[in-house]
């Protein structure tokens, strides 16, 4: 009975407070929910505070969130993942900051289960196509490894983070919202994410029915960070919110890493600046992401193989280039190949052929170039 008077008390604090107040939390992880909930509700002065009290209907909140298929944890709670324990000492960010006072979670995955090996992969909204390949490749290849991928539900880089995640089966992905579960955003994600609600799990520290604010991504930011092993930056502008998250992977002591791209690219902009500030690891593929999550005696062994690296050894550069361009799932066209490769179209046609030769590649029906398995 404790337990769930606590919980009441959490979510009515989380109704009437701005999730992410970094002194709300801070008071919340010291005295508990139900001590600073009735300090809130003695404050019979008129303040705002007072007045948000007043308008709470605490039981129509927890209806409201049965309703809409979640559900509403709170640290103590078996679900409750202790990777979040971390933000009880990161300094905060942007003026958000702390443990959340409670979360609701909608879908069939258990978050501490999730976040116990679990890697997030976040970077720009207008990504490229090279990025939302990039971001796609690699949460295929991390979940087919039974590392969840955490990302934040957004156009660009976020989605296909996620798509990558789904295509190996239920649980593989995790959404971190700065709305409440039952509000989609963005409108254009709308099947992405009750796909991710329905064999993943969409997470929030605010209340069902609320939107986003810009304010609430700084704080979601955090939340993606701590819940994560690694924070992989696929693609990001100068000014970019995966900038945001980055700081905070630092901050909770987490591994930061940043995938290169091309130098005349403004998308490339903070992983470049990331990796040249030895702030983090340079990664190219999924092997390099988890050789930073083994412990050290594993990580210093060989990285997984992945096609036949010690063939390319002696392969002429052109062919090594052309190779490299083909994304792991899928097939591309010589035109889009080039552009990858950096190659002339003539120069891809006749690495192309010797790699069929050799049966690194095949030519689909609508000419479009994959990669053979091993």
């Amino acid at each position: 009975m404790a337990q769930e008077d606590e919980r009441r008390a959490r979510m009515a604090l989380a109704c009437v407070a701005e999730p992410g107040d970094p002194e709300m939390s801070a008071l919340v992880h010291e005295r508990g929910g139900e001590e600073v909930w009735e300090a809130v509700r003695r404050r019979g002065d008129g303040s705002v505070w007072a007045r948000r009290v007043a308008a709470l209907e605490l039981d129509r909140m927890v209806e409201l969130t049965e309703r809409c298929g979640s559900r509403f944890v709170v640290p103590g709670d078996e679900e409750w993942p202790d990777e979040l324990t971390t933000l009880a000492t990161a300094e905060p960010l942007a003026d958000r900051g702390g443990v959340p006072i409670g979360l609701w979670l909608r879908g069939p995955a258990r978050l501490g289960a999730v976040a116990s090996r679990a890697v997030a992969l976040v970077g720009s909204r207008a990504a490229t196509s090279y990025g939302q390949g990039v971001a796609t490749d690699l949460a295929a290849d991390l979940a087919s490894e039974r590392v969840a991928v955490i990302s934040g539900g957004a156009y660009g880089v976020d989605a296909a983070a996620h798509r990558g995640a789904l295509v190996t089966g239920p649980g593989s992905t995790l959404a971190v919202l700065a709305s409440g579960v039952d509000v989609v955003y963005p409108r254009g994600n709308a099947a992405l994410l009750e796909e991710v609600a329905r064999r993943g799990l969409l997470v929030s520290e605010h209340p069902p029915g609320e939107h986003p604010t810009r304010v609430r991504f700084l704080g979601r930011n955090r939340l993606i960070a701590a819940l994560s092993q690694a924070t992989v930056v696929v693609e990001a502008t100068a000014r970019s919110g995966a900038r945001n998250t980055a700081s905070w992977a630092l901050r909770c002591g987490r591994v930061l890493a940043a995938v290169p791209g091309s130098v005349h690219s403004a998308q490339s902009v903070t992983p470049h600046r990331l990796i040249a500030a030895a702030e983090a690891t340079l990664v190219t593929s999924a092997a390099d992401v988890l050789a930073l999550l083994a412990p050290l005696d594993a990580a210093q062994a060989p990285l997984p193989a992945r096609g036949h690296p010690r063939l390319m050894d002696d392969w002429d550069p052109v062919a090594v280039a052309v190779r490299e361009a083909l994304p792991a799932r899928g097939g591309l066209g010589v035109a889009e190949i080039s552009l990858r490769s950096g190659q002339e179209p003539a120069e891809c046609l006749a690495a192309l052929a010797w790699l069929e030769q050799e049966e690194q590649v095949v030519c689909g029906p609508r000419g479009e170039w994959r990669l053979v398995r091993p």
